[in-house]
């Protein structure tokens, strides 16, 4: 049985119910003469796939969604094989290179070349080139930017890239300059409790108006978020009420216990349980930015005021770190470490 979060999710432009103004752009490009290079960005959860497979099939069709799953085996020049899960239609190909860490340059270059050189197998289809989704474009090294940029001047008549990420902070200018941005924002809190309220009605379930302003309050304006809320509190509970007890994700509440353990004890004992959890977290796929700022943020409101401008500049320092190195584990680690040495320094200091 699907998620309510896949089930309900729009399937067309005109499903969508938030942003009017960038639904009409995205199909003024899909009936249009020519189709960009796009570079989609904005905060998770706020439906940018979903804006994007909805425009591809207003370009091609509803053979879009008609999608299957291939393992592809690459390898590298040391002769190290890569296996990767590609997901495709005959008109698009959706991967995220970024999954490889620092061969993703390796994806980039053999796979986009493939598709490239491959002629559209629907004859009939309304384009002829076909369009390969990149997510988390944002995460890719360098080298592997440097690699798109090159497939994207060589093979534009065959192919259309469209990037999706976060930010567009860390993509270089010159993919930037080669593609259209556009901007999803996050909708605001009324929206969120207006789809929330509409797939309610849908699962025959009577949301109060209280807890629904309450659900799109805690999900920080993410929508996906406020769906799977939405499911987990219907599953919980019988009769839902103003003041349903809203149960938070596991891995907030595992995250909460670190900060329990970081404030309680400042000893390299405790620091070793940390570590278990921080495994927990990533082998469950939890992503470590989302782990370090989640850690901060419930850690700021615990700490004393003369310490939370210098935890926030190492939280920088080690966000940046995860970045450059390829062992989440061993920022994230160092990061509770410098903690507990300022707390304890901060204590020392104080002669408590």
């Amino acid at each position: 049985m699907a998620l309510w979060v896949d089930k309900h999710r729009p399937r067309s432009l005109q499903a969508l119910s938030y942003h009017p103004k960038i639904t009409a752009r995205l199909r003024a490009l899909a009936v249009g003469g020519d189709f960009p290079h796009l570079l989609v960005y904005g905060a998770s959860g706020v439906g940018k796939k979903t804006r994007i497979i909805a425009a591809l099939k207003e370009l091609y069709g509803p053979g879009v969604n008609k999608i299957k799953v291939d393992s592809r085996v690459f390898q590298t020049s040391s002769n190290r094989k890569l296996e990767f899960n590609v997901v495709s239609s005959i008109y698009h190909m959706e991967i995220t290179p970024s999954d490889m860490g620092n061969n993703d340059r390796v994806i980039i270059q053999e796979l986009l070349k493939e598709v490239a050189q491959t002629q559209q197998v629907d004859l009939s289809a309304k384009k002829r080139f076909k369009v390969v989704i990149i997510n988390e474009a944002d995460s890719l090294t360098r080298d592997a930017q440097a690699a798109l940029r090159r497939t994207m001047e060589k093979y534009s008549p065959n192919l259309r890239l469209i990037l999706i990420a976060n930010t567009t902070s860390n993509i270089i200018a010159p993919i930037r300059s080669r593609t259209l941005l556009m901007r999803v924002p996050a909708p605001d809190e009324p929206q969120i409790v207006s789809i929330l309220q509409g797939i309610a009605k849908k699962e025959r379930v009577a949301l109060p108006p209280v807890l629904a302003e309450r659900l799109a309050h805690d999900s920080g304006r993410n929508l996906r978020k406020a769906v799977l809320m939405l499911e987990a509190v219907v599953a919980q509970t019988e009769k839902l009420a103003d003041d349903t007890a809203i149960p938070p994700p596991d891995w907030e509440v595992v995250i909460a216990s670190v900060v329990d353990d970081v404030i309680q004890e400042h000893s390299a004992q405790r620091l070793m349980k940390v570590r278990a959890k921080f495994y927990e977290l990533l082998s469950h796929c939890i992503p470590p930015e989302v782990v370090l700022k989640t850690l901060l943020f419930k850690l700021l409101p615990r700490v004393d005021p003369d310490l939370r401008a210098e935890i926030i500049h190492w939280a920088a320092f080690y966000e940046h770190r995860l970045h450059l190195g390829s062992k989440a584990i061993f920022h994230l680690e160092a990061f509770v470490a410098k903690v507990m040495r300022m707390m304890e320094a901060y204590v020392m200091g104080l002669g408590l």
